[in-house]
C-alpha cells in the first residue's frame, strides 16, 4: 500500500472521462434486464471488459500514442477493480490474487472478442460470449450482443485519437 504513494499516476482527466463513459455504457439496463447478462459483480465486470476491449481495439491502430492511452486506461480499470474488491470486503492479502485472476479473465475475453471481430466472425463473437459472459445464464441473446459489439466497434472506428485522448468518446445506445 505504501508503495502506491510513489507510483506515477498515469490517469489524466481524459482517461477518467473515457473510463467513466465505458462504465456508463456497460451499466445500461438492457444488458441485464433484456439480454441475459447476469446482474452480478461478474456480469458487470464482463460488460466493462467487453467495452474496454472495443476501445483498446480502436486504439491499437494508433500505434504508440494509442498504446500509451490504452495503458493508462488499463491501469485505471484495474485500480478501480482493486478498490471495488476492497470496498466489498476482500482482505488485503486476497486482493492481489483476485485482481490477477480478473486480469487473466479480461485478457482472455478481449483476445477472443477482438480476434473474432477482426475476422468479421459474428458466430465467433457469439461463441465467446456464450463461453465467457453468458456461461451461467440464458445465452439466447448472444447473437444480439454480438451484433451490438460489431455496431459499437463500427461506431468507434472513425473516432479520432485526438478526440478519445481528450476524453471525448461516443458510444451507441444498446437497443
Amino acid at each position: 500500500m505504501i508503495l502506491n504513494l510513489f507510483r506515477k499516476n498515469t490517469a489524466s482527466d481524459a482517461v477518467y472521462a473515457v473510463y467513466r463513459a465505458i462504465v456508463a455504457q456497460s451499466r445500461q439496463p438492457v444488458f441485464y434486464a433484456d439480454w441475459g447478462v447476469p446482474d452480478t459483480v461478474t456480469g458487470r465486470f464482463d460488460m466493462i471488459s467487453l467495452h474496454m476491449s472495443l476501445v483498446f481495439r480502436r486504439l491499437r491502430a494508433e500505434k504508440q500514442a494509442g498504446a500509451e492511452f490504452s495503458q493508462a486506461l488499463f491501469d485505471l480499470f484495474f485500480k478501480d477493480m482493486d478498490r471495488s474488491l476492497r470496498e466489498m470486503g476482500a482482505g488485503d492479502l486476497s486482493v492481489p490474487k483476485k485482481v490477477r485472476k480478473m486480469t487473466e479473465l479480461f485478457y482472455a475475453l478481449m483476445t477472443g472478442i477482438n480476434e473474432a471481430i477482426d475476422r468479421g466472425d459474428h458466430a465467433g463473437v457469439a461463441a465467446v460470449l456464450r463461453r465467457n459472459v453468458l456461461a451461467d445464464a440464458d445465452a439466447s441473446h448472444a447473437d444480439r450482443i454480438a451484433a451490438y459489439l460489431f455496431a459499437q466497434a463500427d461506431s468507434l472506428a472513425p473516432q479520432s485519437l485526438e478526440s478519445i485522448a481528450s476524453g471525448r468518446i461516443e458510444m451507441a445506445v444498446a437497443a
